[in-house]
């Protein structure tokens, strides 16, 4: 394997640590080249080190650029590693030129980078955020940055983390605070308590709030000095004039760069950082190889290794005050920060390697170019594109997305994925997939030359009860992904009703043309006969979110704290949304107080669609007569699924809050407003409380009583129905997984 990695070459503190140590430790294991693009220490110490490291630099970047070009064609690179705003336009634009892949490591949050500057924030840091939008692979040196990249949009499934690491083994040359302070004229006596901070001056660091901490020691403890480490000539003045304003030029020195980080570690008695962001900074591992206590704010992946109170502290960013008094309290009691210290260093060295970080590192390595190599064979990039009703805050489709999603990884951990969603941003984090908006037209064409398969369904799509737009939308791509070539399938969907003829005509050709269609009722596989459908393989499965799994207890417990539900009085769910009757608000208040009075319990509104399902059930419980709670706040779809669980029956309109109830074996009745949900109720063999248009509440009370006596009879009808439902949701996703790998259904799944 041949890695080129680039980076700009001015880089100091941890994020030249990070390439130097990473580049030497990757050069026992396989062939690297570094090149930086500018003369200076980095690319010195480099060769000192022993790397292959090399500088480009003509002064003009398309040179800069063509050179670099010139290079990873000559050398046959693999992958190519790239650091920092102009390694990353370099990198992204050879990318497009020669396809070889670029992954990026970002070693600090891209829009802090240039905070100092107005001038290079609008140039080179918005150069960076293009760049680093064309680059595929990212690796992120903290799971905070980590978490960034995946609020900013970056596809889940190319994220990747590489911690800091140090050798912990290595000899380093002793330097005393004799021989250090006489090298930099520092002014202490040796004997005093010395905090140190390593940091450039640089806004970011923020040394505001660690100077105006130490104005709060000295008042406790004047035999106390603090020693500033770090280049930054444009801060300084400003860091002086501060020094003197609180009164400190007796207690505080500026040293300047510090060449060898390690000396100034051994001499110090307190490791402080003060920065308001970070990614993993390498102070912290630096002074634990010498059993330094550790005080911080609270940024980057910090909180991986210091556990506050025990092997250091972790402050709020600015909280100087809170940040004094664990100074005061460590400069006063040697034997507490010398314990933490030596708490810190075992920590460090258990969890922070060199060798674990370069481990790490080629099995990134090793996974990119697995993938670009399977990428490069079909042309494709994406395994599984799905299409449904996704990004609309309904807790039915997202459990859709959820399970399908959740077991096809279960199948093959290695398939990715992307989402056709409303809302891509919140698609990408929540189920670490890649997404892009349902109505980009350009992106959709895109991505279906690229897919292997392309999954729409889950719900029903195909109907135009609710609105002929949707049929026509969800019929326009599946049309298109065929047009396309990709590989097609209808999954676990739900068809009809379907009124107009158009509609219906437009329908039966398009789905015609597909390859496989899996149903998730009977009733959908008679709506298909009649639309006289019969090329595809066609088979009936059952509802995806049969395969949810639901939350853990912790989760529930917070939804039920944070809702304010009583857990004294048994819960019966009510899962309303809008309907075009009215009558029913009045009808539904009367059975929910009905519950209330009869079995001593407590309703609990269950909205499975914000706001519309929200606003219903607020009018509803405002007609009641006793008290009720309703879930305010959108939840996941398994925290949904675990609340359910909780309760005791499940009146449901919503045809998932009636597959969420059956799934966790909870009596329930349901409330028809669409054939879908009378044929969920008839799959599993559980009452109809009626249509929505003519509720008799004398009736629905009586069914009620019923299923109150018979709760353990009923919980055993659903654990069958169950156990069958989840066997044909699993052999759906199979068939589906083998049509995948294979292009068509075994011969032995058709039919299934």
């Amino acid at each position: 394997m041949k890695v080129i990695h680039l980076i700009g070459g001015g880089d100091e503190g941890g994020a030249k640590s990070h390439v130097l140590q990473l580049i030497k430790e990757l050069g026992k294991h396989i062939d690297v080249t570094l090149i930086s693009y500018r003369k200076g220490k980095f690319h010195d110490d480099a060769v000192a080190m022993g790397i292959d490291a090399r500088v480009i630099r003509t002064g003009n970047v398309f040179l800069d650029i063509y050179k670099t070009l010139k290079l990873v064609k000559s050398g046959n690179y693999d992958i190519i590693h790239s650091h920092g705003a102009k390694g990353n336009m370099i990198a992204s634009i050879i990318k497009g030129i020669t396809g070889v892949p670029v992954v990026t490591t970002v070693h600090s949050d891209p829009h802090l980078d240039y905070m100092h500057s107005i001038l290079k924030k609008y140039t080179f840091g918005v150069i960076n955020m293009i760049a680093l939008r064309k680059i595929d692979y990212h690796i992120s040196v903290s799971s905070n940055l980590k978490e960034m990249l995946k609020d900013n949009g970056f596809d889940p499934q190319h994220l990747y983390s590489v911690n800091n690491g140090i050798a912990f083994d290595n000899e380093i040359p002793v330097c005393t605070r004799k021989e250090f302070f006489r090298r930099f004229n520092v002014p202490f006596p040796e004997d005093c308590v010395l905090i140190g901070i390593m940091a450039r001056l640089h806004p970011v660091k923020d040394h505001e709030t660690f100077l105006r901490a130490a104005a709060e020691v000295v008042k406790v403890n004047k035999n106390v000095r603090f020693l500033i480490a770090g280049p930054g000539d444009e801060l300084l003045n400003q860091l002086l004039q501060l020094t003197r304003k609180l009164g400190l030029e007796e207690y505080v020195y500026f040293t300047g760069m510090v060449e060898n980080p390690y000396d100034f570690f051994q001499i110090i008695d307190i490791n402080v950082l003060t920065s308001i962001s970070e990614g993993f900074p390498y102070v912290v591992l630096e002074g634990a190889r010498f059993s330094k206590v550790f005080v911080s704010t609270r940024v980057g992946g910090l909180s991986q290794l210091v556990e506050s109170g025990v092997n250091g502290y972790l402050v709020e960013p600015k909280d100087w005050k809170t940040l004094g008094e664990h100074l005061i309290e460590l400069s006063l009691n040697k034997q507490k920060r010398e314990q933490m210290g030596e708490k810190l260093r075992v920590m460090a060295e258990a969890r922070y390697s060199l060798r674990s970080m370069c481990e790490n590192q080629l099995s990134i390595y090793k996974t990119i170019l697995k993938e670009e190599t399977k990428n490069r064979q079909d042309g494709k990039k994406y395994d599984i594109t799905l299409l449904g009703y996704y990004g609309y805050n309904n807790s039915g489709d997202e459990a859709i997305l959820k399970s399908t999603i959740d077991s096809f990884r279960k199948i093959d951990p290695e398939l990715n994925f992307l989402v056709f969603s409303k809302r891509p941003r919140e698609t990408k984090k929540l189920y670490l997939v890649d997404s892009v908006n349902r109505f980009n037209l350009f992106k959709i064409i895109y991505i279906l030359k690229r897919t292997r398969l392309f999954l729409a369904g889950g719900g029903s799509l195909i109907q135009d009860n609710t609105s002929t737009r949707s049929i026509w939308y969800y019929l326009t791509v599946l049309r298109m992904a065929k047009r396309l070539g990709t590989r097609t399938m209808l999954f676990a969907n739900g068809i009809g009703p379907i009124k107009r003829a158009f509609n219906r005509r437009f329908a039966g050709k398009v789905l015609n043309e597909l390859q496989v269609i899996s149903l998730r009722d009977a009733q959908s596989f008679e709506e298909i006969k009649t639309l006289g459908i019969n090329k595809p393989d066609i088979y009936v499965a059952s509802d995806p979110a049969v395969l949810l799994e639901a939350s853990d207890e912790t989760g529930v417990d917070e939804l039920i704290k944070a809702e304010d539900i009583p857990v004294e009085k048994p819960l019966i769910g009510f899962s309303i949304r809008k309907w075009a009757n009215s009558k029913y608000i009045d009808k539904i208040a009367e059975i929910a107080d009905y519950c209330a009075e009869k079995y001593d319990s407590h309703p609990v509104f269950i909205p499975m669609q914000y706001p519309m399902d929200l606003d219903i059930s607020q009018t509803i419980a405002n007609r009641m007569k006793h008290p009720s709670s309703i879930v305010k706040r959108v939840y996941s779809p398994d925290i949904i699924l675990g609340l359910t669980a909780r309760l005791k029956l499940m009146v449901g309109m919503r045809l998932h809050s009636i597959i969420y109830a059956a799934t966790q074996c909870v009596p329930l009745i349901g409330l028809v407003y669409e054939p879908k949900v009378a044929a969920f109720l008839n799959e599993i063999n559980q009452p109809s409380a009626g249509y929505m248009d003519n509720l008799d509440t004398a009736e629905i009370c009586r069914q009620l009583d019923f299923i109150w006596q018979n709760q353990s009879e009923i919980r055993e009808q659903l654990k069958s129905a169950k156990k069958r439902l989840v066997i044909m949701a699993q052999a759906n996703l199979s068939n589906a997984y083998q049509m995948l790998k294979n292009g068509e259904l075994n011969e032995s799944l058709r039919g299934s």
